[in-house]
């Protein structure tokens, strides 16, 4: 039962005071009154509002309004544990950033992972010492190289999906697709994995057995229908996430892992089950015409997700219409005209990748495009939210530090900030 505040109890105390015949008003008025003193205060600002999105606890799963918490303070912040910096240390306290994207990774060149999490491992403690509440993202990207065979299968691995334990390497030609297909997409021995190669899942459930074990609680599978080519009933993704899933339950900090993936296609469900704990994808920015070198954000805009995450029950158990999603500037290579607009490059931005055409803009417009940016992604579409950059990787830092800080922390800090009071 809920306590009658003092305001109230006060108001009531006055009215019997200067009206003492209302003492013989009717059984019924008194059983309203006491209705109303019994309802709980009614904030009249954003008290209440406030202290929900400061709610950050969840364990084994993670409720709508939690996850969008995170997604709503979420930022980029690449090789986190690759650099292991005390300057990031320092933007983390300063920007309260509580999602942080993409901290550890590897695109090929997979034998150093070992020397990845014995780096990055002791960091994420200090982090999460000095923000227990904090998620730390890592990623498994659609590639894979010759330099897998130089990492030995773990006999948990092997045992795990049911294969013969005895010593060995993995097998690169064994992830693969068949008949060259999607072969050397990134370069040479540099291929897109087939999901429905039993060598593919293995490889994939050991990257993200290592990640949860050093402390990471999300993981970004990157471009997932590169993957899929030739399992539409989702079958081999499904096993593998669930393997996951099941392995972050017993061993996660706080007993799940969220997984993600670009979803051009808006998301998968299969059976009405989401595959996904949130979705994720490119900003899109588009190039304005005549005005160099700005962009702007557009619902429709090529393959753009705004207004098209797809929605079902969540492996958290919850139903929803559209999955919360965050959109990024992301990296991918620059096209054949830097700097130029064309009309019918509908991916690039002014012929560059989305954070080569954002970091050669002026300190200035940046500040006002990531507050741009932000708000209108809430404005067009409640389920999305802008993830801010902190770093992309190596080649773009938010510090305010110099020489290499480009000063996007305080706008960021100040726009999660200004959201909140909202």
């Amino acid at each position: 039962m809920h306590l009658i505040t003092g305001s109230k109890f006060l108001i009531a105390v006055q009215v019997y005071t200067h009206y003492p015949r209302i003492a013989l008003l009717p059984r019924m008025f008194w059983q309203v009154l006491l209705l109303i003193l019994l309802l709980p205060l009614q904030s009249t600002g954003n008290e209440t509002r406030n202290a929900d999105r400061h709610d950050y606890h969840f364990e084994k799963t993670i409720s709508r309004s939690v996850l969008e918490n995170y997604l709503a303070r979420s930022a980029t912040f690449g090789s986190l544990l690759h650099l292991t910096l005390e300057d990031d240390l320092r933007m983390i306290r300063e920007t309260g950033v509580k999602f942080a994207g993409r901290t550890i990774w590897m695109w090929g060149n997979e034998a150093r992972i070992d020397s990845l999490v014995e780096k990055g491992e002791p960091f994420a403690r200090r982090i999460h010492k000095l923000d227990p509440d904090l998620i730390l993202q890592g990623a498994i990207f659609e590639i894979v190289t010759k330099d897998v065979e130089k990492i030995t299968i773990p006999d948990s691995v092997l045992k795990e999906f049911g294969v013969e334990q005895k010593t060995r390497k993995f097998r690169y030609k064994s992830m693969l697709y068949g008949f060259g297909h999607r072969h050397n997409h990134w370069g040479k021995s540099q291929s897109v994995p087939d999901m429905s190669r039993l060598e593919t899942r293995m490889w994939f459930y050991y990257v993200a057995k290592r990640w949860i074990d050093m402390g990471i609680e999300a993981i970004h599978i990157g471009q997932v229908a590169l993957m899929d080519d030739w399992d539409r009933g989702h079958r081999h993704w499904r096993d593998l996430l669930d393997r996951i899933r099941k392995y972050g339950n017993k061993h996660a900090r706080r007993n799940i892992v969220l997984i993600d993936a670009h979803v051009p296609s808006g998301g998968i469900v299969y059976a009405g089950k989401l595959l996904f704990d949130l979705h994720s994808f490119p900003s899109r920015p588009k190039s304005v015409s005549g005005k160099p070198y700005q962009a702007v954000l557009e619902k429709g805009f090529s393959d753009a997700i705004y207004g098209r995450s797809r929605g079902g029950i969540t492996p958290s158990g919850w139903k929803c219409e559209s999955l919360p999603y965050i959109v990024e500037i992301d990296n991918f290579g620059s096209s054949d005209h830097p700097g130029e607009y064309r009309e019918g490059d509908k991916i690039h931005v002014w012929g560059w990748d989305e954070i080569n055409w954002f970091i050669k803009q002026p300190e200035a417009y940046r500040n006002e495009w990531l507050e741009y940016a932000y708000n209108w992604v809430r404005r067009t579409d409640p389920n999305g939210y802008f993830q801010l950059p902190l770093r992309r990787f190596e080649h773009y830092t938010a510090s305010m530090t110099p020489p290499k800080g480009m000063r996007q922390e305080e706008t960021i800090r100040r726009i999660w900030d200004s959201a909140e009071r909202k």
